[in-house]
């Protein structure tokens, strides 16, 4: 089925809409799994936040990995973020919290997307001349590769009138049409903001907070526990090669490719969920609270001690060793080293 969608081209096959149908169904269950899932549900947010940050700012450059990121956001309120990688985590972390927190009141409006990139960028000293204003200069999407050297991906709408009458187009396209299914509408919402690179900088972050954005308002509130940053960050190349691919035909360009691929990236962070569930619940059935807090951390802190898995659970010291001895025996986790250099792994 051909379909023209706010000038975009679209074919969308059987197999587009039996995907879309997994994420339904999925989601029509959610609600259930949620009130069972409570307190798992607590940790696999807190783990996914973490994941999310780091993913999202690395796939912009940023060396943090997700332990150092953990550890800025826990002591957020005690750190002062002189270097710009540190600058980025925070604002990223924060306005993502505040999406979680607030979405429902969020309107999908000019005013409100530049109130959420002022947000991000708002310990940004670098960005401080342009945060929650349109770009003034043009701005094409590089990617950063392993060299360090860059590599242009696509031309961006120039800035100016241009970039003005282009969001207002889409803002008004997305809030008037209500024909779309929508996570079709929001994946080329994403992608039309992409295109556009509204923002002098910090687009490519505020895509995926807009992405987590949407399928939130349009109750897909399970992407919450997962992170759909992490999945874009392990597909990098093949992300960055869909947008070549499909930008090259711009304008009236056929998007087939890019909804294909964001489809297959909730597919997968959907499944992913689904089995993290089933393995907890396997755990559950057979180890005591404290024994499915310690193991489910080191499942998701593969290699860690037990100084690190006492500190994040607030678990005093001796209780962790005791209980990982336990474990141990019941063969449930397995170690490395010896004396202060023992890690622990989920078997």
């Amino acid at each position: 089925m051909a379909l023209n969608i706010n000038n975009l081209q679209l074919d969308l096959s059987m197999k587009i809409l039996s995907e879309l149908s997994k994420i339904d169904r999925f989601d029509a269950t959610w609600s259930s799994i949620e009130k069972k899932e409570g307190s798992k549900l607590i940790q696999l947010k807190s783990i996914a936040t973490v994941k999310s940050v780091g993913a999202s700012t690395r796939i912009e450059g940023s060396k943090m990995t997700d332990d150092e990121v953990s550890i800025l956001i826990e002591n957020i309120n005690m750190s002062s973020f002189e270097e710009r990688d540190q600058q980025e985590v925070v604002g990223y972390y924060e306005t993502l919290d505040a999406i979680a927190e607030n979405y429902a009141s969020i309107t999908i409006t000019e005013s409100q997307i530049k109130s959420l990139h002022n947000y991000l960028l708002k310990h940004s000293i670098k960005d401080a001349w342009h945060k929650g204003e349109y770009k003034q200069l043009s701005n094409e999407v590089e990617a950063n590769l392993p060299d360090g050297s860059k590599q242009t991906i696509f031309k961006t709408t120039e800035p100016g009138l241009q970039t003005e009458d282009a969001m207002i187009r889409l803002i008004e396209w997305y809030n008037s049409d209500e024909d779309t299914l929508p996570l079709i509408k929001n994946a080329l919402f994403v992608y039309e903001f992409l295109s556009i690179h509204p923002f002098q900088d910090g687009n490519g972050r505020l895509s995926r907070l807009l992405t987590s954005l949407l399928l939130l308002k349009n109750g897909y509130s399970w992407i919450q526990y997962v992170s759909f940053e992490h999945e874009i960050e392990k597909r990098k190349s093949e992300y960055y090669k869909v947008l070549i691919d499909t930008q090259k035909n711009r304008p009236g360009e056929n998007v087939t490719n890019w909804l294909t691929f964001f489809i297959s990236c909730l597919n997968n962070i959907q499944c992913n969920l689904l089995l993290k569930l089933e393995e907890s619940k396997k755990v559950s059935e057979a180890l005591t609270p404290r024994e499915q807090r310690i193991i489910f951390f080191i499942h998701n802190h593969e290699g860690c001690s037990s100084g690190e898995i006492s500190t994040k659970l607030n678990i005093p010291l001796p209780t962790v060793k005791k209980t990982i001895t336990e474990l141990l025996n019941k063969m449930k986790i397995t170690k490395e080293g010896i004396g202060r250099a023992t890690v622990y792994y989920s078997t």
